[in-house]
């Protein structure tokens, strides 16, 4: 495998990969091997057609897409080893020269990693964040406990009210005409809740079991269903059940069965301490926030299209695993939200740049900094992945090769330079 490396404008670079015409012939043959048992030519069995008669028959590149694909990842991987530019996107890759007997040659339009110019990124000016825990925190937290523990008390002597969960049969009309996914049968739905269009569950207050109402109201101009934007609609409704909360009283018991604490007392000095902790936290956190975006916005780089995309891409992806965990895929997510992959990828982009701004930025930092990252800063990582995923730390040291160790030491000064700028900033009072 030989390599060469053309640089490009705007922080884009062309590799041009060669790989011997030995390995194309074993790739070739790879893919003849792969693919035999499915040839059918007249005067053959079926799998025992010659590669010669093969190729004579539908020509020599009936195997070269398979062959490329068979060489092109290892190839690559072996140019990104050898390549000392810092490569920060996926590849575009061109086949240039495949054939037999040649050497097969391919390029990889790929960007790479912008110089950055630091501006001021030690005393920028933030706002002062307050972590300071009031009385009326604790009791937001202490109410929120009591919401998740109240009863749900079937109501049958007066009619809904705000907050009310209400189950109902509904079907919805523009001009007369039921439309399509207009109709719901025994719905529940918590009056309040915003889970439906603007105005109706306003509505729906007052309305008595048994008894049909009608619910008048106009679909939103950005609605998933593009005839229905702007329409007005009527929807007949039948609430069939109402439900009201009832929540525990606030006394020693309601500690008891809620925490580990005898009293009321205790159980409120607890959930003051750990609302301390979590706002000390947040605070923190969005202090290297504030501080990180200052430092980004006074300093400058150009970030090259391909990168950008990448970024995009896999914030994508990240997200499709979070949601695949909460047992939903990306197909039912889509249909849901009336969108599609490239809508959404597009819809990344101004995240996704503020992610690599930040990330260049720190990078640049620490090294003007000479921020170190020790063995020590490593283990304790490490210690807290085996923690994460339930591992033994030795297991988890056992699947880090020198990659992946180096993308961790990374990480970890990039946070410590964030730690940096957020400790030398200044608190302006809003």
């Amino acid at each position: 495998m030989s390599l060469q490396v053309e640089k490009l404008e705007k922080n884009m670079a062309k590799l041009t990969i060669e790989s011997s015409a030995e390995k194309l012939e074993k790739a070739i043959e790879k893919a003849y091997q792969k693919q035999k048992s499915k040839i059918s030519i007249p005067g053959f069995r079926k799998g025992k057609v010659p590669r010669q008669i093969v190729e004579k028959m539908y020509g020599k590149e009936v195997f070269y897409e398979d062959a490329a694909n068979e060489l092109i990842p290892d190839a690559y991987d072996k140019a990104l080893a050898e390549c000392e530019e810092d490569i920060v996107s996926s590849p575009k890759i061109e086949v240039t020269q495949i054939e037999a007997g040649k050497p097969f040659i391919f390029t990889a339009t790929v960007a790479l990693k912008p110089e950055v110019k630091l501006g001021k990124y030690k005393g920028v000016k933030i706002d002062k964040i307050d972590s300071e825990v009031t009385e009326e925190d604790v009791d937001a937290e202490i109410n929120r406990e009591r919401e998740n523990n109240a009863r749900n008390i079937t109501v049958e002597d007066r009619p809904v009210k705000d907050g009310d969960i209400t189950t109902l049969d509904f079907e919805g009309f523009v001009d007369g005409v039921a439309f399509e996914g207009g109709k719901g049968e025994n719905y529940p739905l918590t009056i309040g809740s915003g889970a439906f269009i603007p105005g109706f569950e306003e509505q729906l207050v007052g309305a008595e079991i048994g008894k049909e109402v009608e619910v008048k109201v106009t679909f939103p101009e950005d609605y998933q269903a593009e005839d229905l934007r702007g329409k007005d609609a009527v929807f007949k409704c039948t609430i069939k059940e109402i439900k009201e909360k009832e929540l525990p009283e606030l006394d020693d018991e309601f500690a008891s069965e809620v925490s580990e604490f005898d009293t009321l007392a205790e159980y409120r000095e607890d959930v003051k301490k750990n609302l301390a902790e979590k706002k000390a936290k947040d605070a923190k956190n969005a202090r290297e926030e504030a501080a990180v975006k200052a430092a980004v916005e006074d300093s400058d780089m150009e970030i090259p299209e391909a990168m950008l995309e990448t970024q995009q891409r896999q914030m994508v992806d990240e997200f499709a695993q979070r949601i695949t965990m909460q047992g939903l895929s990306m197909e039912q997510y889509f249909q849901f939200t009336g969108t599609n992959y490239q809508q959404m990828v597009e819809q990344m982009k101004p995240q996704a740049e503020e992610r690599i701004k930040a990330r260049l930025v720190l990078e640049a930092v620490a090294k003007a900094e000479n921020i170190e990252v020790t063995e020590a800063d490593y283990d304790k990582e490490l210690e807290m992945m085996a923690e994460v995923y339930q591992m033994e730390v030795a297991k988890v040291k056992e699947l880090m090769g020198e990659r992946e160790k180096k993308n961790i030491m990374q990480d970890l000064a990039v946070r410590k330079a964030a730690e940096f700028v957020a400790e030398n900033a200044k608190e302006s009072k809003k």
